[in-house]
């Protein structure tokens, strides 16, 4: 028996409301609260070419590139948001010296290891987190997350200041994360 055209309609019909989200990752807890744009990353597989005498035919890949994933946070007044990623940034790079490679797990008291470590991983836990995108329905129920492992920032964007701002206009930052893979689950 063939399905008829009723059976295909969805049954949800709400649409994406890109403004339902919450973000949090496990290094920075002051970032998650003041973030404001988050994104889920796409994915990408490549293709192979399959030559012949007389046509190059293209074959499915067999390896997936995933995109960055990126955050906007509004910066507090302090600086303490800012600060957690620029200071674990230089952990991870010590530019000063290599003592702040070893700071990056001591003074991260917020750092919780990915699960599935093994017991050599244990001493670089600072330097990775684990991530969470909570997309939310229009009622703010969690419907979907999609959980990043072993996250780690490689670029944070600078901060303008601009004495010749006509009306207050908060500053952002934006921050891209490199992370080992990410999966949807269903809630």
């Amino acid at each position: 028996m063939s399905e008829g055209p009723l059976s295909r309609q969805p049954d949800k019909l709400d649409y994406l409301s890109p403004t339902q989200f919450r973000f949090g990752i496990n290094q920075l807890p002051k970032v998650e609260f003041f973030t404001t744009a988050a994104n889920i990353p796409g994915i990408n597989m490549g293709e192979a070419m399959f030559d012949t005498p007389f046509k190059n035919f293209g074959v499915m890949g067999d390896k997936l590139t995933y995109e960055n994933l990126e955050i906007t946070f509004i910066v507090d007044e302090f600086l303490e948001n800012y600060k957690e990623l620029h200071n674990w940034m230089t952990g991870i790079g010590f530019p000063e010296a290599r003592t702040q490679f070893g700071n990056l797990k001591t003074e991260g008291g917020q750092v919780v290891p990915s699960q599935g470590k093994s017991a050599g991983q244990e001493n670089i836990s600072g330097m990775f987190s684990d991530a969470t995108l909570t997309i939310t329905s229009a009622k703010n129920n969690p419907v979907i997350e999609a959980r990043f492992q072993d996250v780690y920032p490689v670029a944070l964007s600078a901060l303008a200041y601009n004495q010749q701002e006509s009306d207050i206009t908060y500053l952002t930052a934006n921050v891209t994360f490199t992370y080992k893979i990410y999966t949807l689950h269903t809630l």
